[in-house]
């Protein structure tokens, strides 16, 4: 991989000579240089660096209590949001302009967490009011299809600790986040996705964002389509427990289609954002409320237990030899490591392990999915960037949840990666404004 401080100077040349738009017939010009062809596989598509100390596989992050936030207005617990309630939104603590990137540059939104007398709190903070403007999640929302499939299995006594057919769920949900082969998965993290989607049901999955469980004001977020023709096939209909004799039929089907929910990407009712849209606010909402789990008992996912959700993060279980974890840990992409870490030395081009290792003892986390892809619906590149970071000891422990958006015109693949590199810099912006604003 390119040394830090050399990726630094070229993406930071790249960002300020971005192709300009033809005012005639609006698509780049199609010379591009090295650093932008160079961004995908030594950024985007990179393996992310791994904590010092992984020997604590900790979900509840170790933030520090803040007693003199026991009534600061910038944090709400949810007792006083009541998100058991529809028109949560207007009750939550927020910030929609709090980022200074402006609507072209991409979308972020932030939910800060912060340990007070009350017990966990929030804060919600985004750029240009774009917290709830759609978009296609891409690949990102695979983590949602995993806490849907795990979920209905618990209602037959068996959680993710488990076995698809043969295939440990563990190395199933690795391969979602890393792309490739691990353990006993092939790595074709769409088929994976789509098979998790068809045994759950997508009119299950789409009733999670609304009535089931987050309460969406935004009827039109749904989970309607899917990742793939090709499907992951276990080899019974049947998830087998590795703590006990339970086991779950999960029955799959011979196509997306035959799923009730299915919908086609250019459906009738879709529009351009296609058959599972999303918005920064949903995708962050349905994550940090998996890694508030154990911390906050209001608003976990209905069925799940901290064990699922070990799984997910961090793999456990697995049986790939090679790899201490696995789950979102080995989520591809240094785009927001690179991130924390300028913002946490104040330098351009840090090494992000050194950084992060430092200022955490070895202990921070990032768990993260990314999702990408050329549309040839909406004539543009798009990337989409979903984490959750944890970095104790630093400002006394930090902890949030981040979803990103951004895309650039034109449907060529290079295009993901000038996306790509519009989510470098709207991290960039919104880690340093966000570590500097120290609650």
């Amino acid at each position: 991989m390119m040394k830090a401080s050399l990726l630094s100077t070229t993406l930071l040349t790249s960002l300020l000579f971005l192709p300009a738009l033809d005012a005639q017939e609006s698509k780049p010009q199609t010379k591009h240089n090295q650093a932008v062809i160079d961004f995908y596989p030594q950024v985007m598509n990179a393996n992310p660096p791994m904590p010092a100390d992984l020997s604590q596989r900790f979900i509840s992050c170790p933030i520090s209590t803040r007693q003199k936030l026991t009534v600061q207005p910038d944090y709400k617990t949810s007792a006083q949001v009541d998100y058991q309630h529809s028109g949560w939104e207007k009750r939550i603590s927020a910030d929609w302009t709090f980022f200074s990137p402006d609507e072209e540059q991409g979308k972020v939104l932030v939910i800060d967490f912060a340990n007070v007398a009350d017990g966990l709190a929030y804060r919600y903070l985004a750029n240009a009011n774009t917290e709830d403007q759609l978009y296609e999640p891409w690949s990102s929302s695979k983590i949602m299809a995993f806490t849907a499939a795990v979920a209905k299995a618990r209602e037959q006594g068996v959680g993710a600790m488990s076995k698809a057919g043969e295939t440990h769920l563990a190395d199933l949900i690795t391969s979602i986040n890393s792309y490739a082969p691990f353990g006993q998965a092939d790595g074709n993290s769409n088929a994976i996705a789509t098979y998790l989607l068809n045994i759950t049901g997508r009119d299950r999955a789409t009733a999670l964002f609304h009535d089931d469980w987050l309460k969406l004001a935004n009827a039109k977020v749904r989970f309607r389509g899917a990742y793939e023709v090709e499907l992951f096939k276990p080899a019974t209909p049947y998830w087998y427990s590795l703590n006990s004799d339970n086991k779950a039929s999960m029955p799959e089907l011979e196509k997306n289609s035959d799923d009730p929910g299915y919908q086609s990407y250019r459906c009738e009712e879709c529009g351009l954002t296609g058959n599972k849209p999303m918005t920064t606010l949903a995708q962050a909402e349905w994550l940090k409320r998996l890694a508030s789990h154990e911390r906050d008992k209001l608003t976990r996912q209905p069925g799940l237990e901290a064990e699922d959700i070990q799984v997910l993060f961090y793999g456990t279980g697995h049986t790939d030899t090679d790899h201490q974890v696995g789950g979102m840990m080995q989520g591809i992409s240094t785009m927001l490591q690179h991130a924390l870490a300028d913002a946490i030395s104040g330098k351009s081009g840090s090494d992000p392990k050194t950084v992060l290792d430092q200022a955490t003892n070895g202990q921070w986390r990032t768990w993260q999915k990314i999702g990408w892809g050329p549309s040839g619906t909406r004539g543009t590149g798009e990337n989409v960037v979903l984490a959750h970071v944890c970095l104790p000891d630093y400002q006394g422990g930090r902890e949030f949840t981040v979803a990103a958006q951004a895309s650039y015109p034109g449907d060529e693949d290079i295009m993901v990666n000038y996306a790509g590199m519009k989510i470098q810099a709207i991290l960039n912006t919104s880690m340093q404004q966000l570590l500097s604003n120290t609650p």
